[in-house]
């Protein structure tokens, strides 16, 4: 009998190559991990070990330029762009009330849209510009990394599909486009203990999935049903994926969006690439089909990506509503 307590360790392996039979023996192994742990590594996963190192490598490059040229790129209303240290507190967990900021600073870039596309001319919200720094190679390397970990997503759905009785396509159309969002996070090194005081404070994602990239640096605590918080190991060329508020939403409380926390404590500095993921912007999220009934109404309204995002960051994004203070 599998542990509730220890994250699991998913080989995809066997269904990106197509073997009869695995894509429905993963999605078995899915099912548990997201209905009792709401974390679980993947393995065989198909990223490069080399485009992984290269992004950590691009990450490391940007957060050691001076902080004026970061803040040059101060986080805008798409969430693109530099957070700068202490720069949020997350006041919307319902695991532990944050009342002081986080001891990280981040880089966010989305989708990398064409000039001339509806949303960019439109200036539609949370589609707008990545704001890249002048490192050269930077922007090419993100954005490969980005394209990479999208084409995996695409991949995964179909295991969510059947992890929920689903035909296997069933995300197909909503994961066509999908929004994405990717943290270059740095943490530093944390004397502790401090009371309310963490690298990340305990919270859930909002995402419907989020890919961590394997990390030799730990840090990474998550809270099981049971209460007790234990420490993610780090695993080789292992992503750690987990749900968020959305996956719990389409799937009417089924899977898990699991607390988790960050602090580092390694002695050195931590950097963290979060991959968030969601069905396309405009897809209506509401309860699939094999999750609701006569005895199990939907728990939530149909929800827009837009909308929620935009609420989230209101509430936990400090130096954005600093700047709109400063404007009125």
């Amino acid at each position: 009998m599998a542990s509730t307590e220890t994250i699991p360790v998913i080989d995809l392996g066997p269904y990106l190559a197509g073997e009869p039979g695995a894509l429905d023996r993963t999605a078995k192994e899915l099912h548990f991990a997201l209905t009792e742990i709401g974390f679980y590594f993947i393995v065989n996963h198909g990223v490069p070990r080399q485009k992984i190192r290269d992004a950590f490598e691009q990450i490391r490059r940007f957060h050691a330029q001076p902080v004026e040229k970061k803040l040059a790129l101060k986080l805008d209303p798409n969430n693109t762009g530099y957070l700068p240290m202490r720069g949020n507190t997350l006041r919307t967990s319902t695991v532990q009330a944050g009342t002081k900021p986080n001891l990280n600073e981040a880089f966010f870039v989305k989708r990398e849209l064409p000039p001339d596309h509806p949303d960019m001319l439109s200036g539609r919200r949370f589609r707008g510009p990545n704001r890249w720094p002048d490192l050269p190679g930077f922007r090419e390397v993100i954005v490969d990394y980005n394209q990479t970990m999208e084409r995996l997503v695409q991949m995964m759905v179909r295991v969510y599909a059947r992890a929920l009785d689903l035909p296997a396509q069933y995300f197909d159309a909503a994961f066509q486009d999908p929004q994405y969002s990717l943290r270059m996070t740095h943490y530093p090194h944390q004397e502790g203990p401090v009371v309310d005081e963490f690298g990340l404070a305990p919270h859930t994602d909002t995402s419907f999935l989020t890919l961590l990239a394997p990390n030799d640096v730990p840090g990474l605590s998550i809270r099981t049903q049971s209460g007790n918080w234990i420490d993610a190991p780090a695993i080789e060329d292992a992503y750690v994926v987990n749900g968020g508020q959305m996956l719990q939403r389409w799937t009417n409380d089924v899977f898990l969006a699991t607390p988790h926390r960050a602090i580092n404590r390694s002695g050195g500095e931590r950097y963290a690439i979060p991959f968030f993921c969601d069905s396309n912007i405009d897809w209506p999220v509401a309860a699939v089909p094999t999750t609701v009934g006569p005895d199990k109404p939907p728990k939530y309204p149909t929800t827009y990506y837009t909308d929620y995002m935009t609420w989230y960051q209101k509430r936990n994004y400090d130096v954005l509503n600093d700047a709109q203070q400063a404007a009125d």
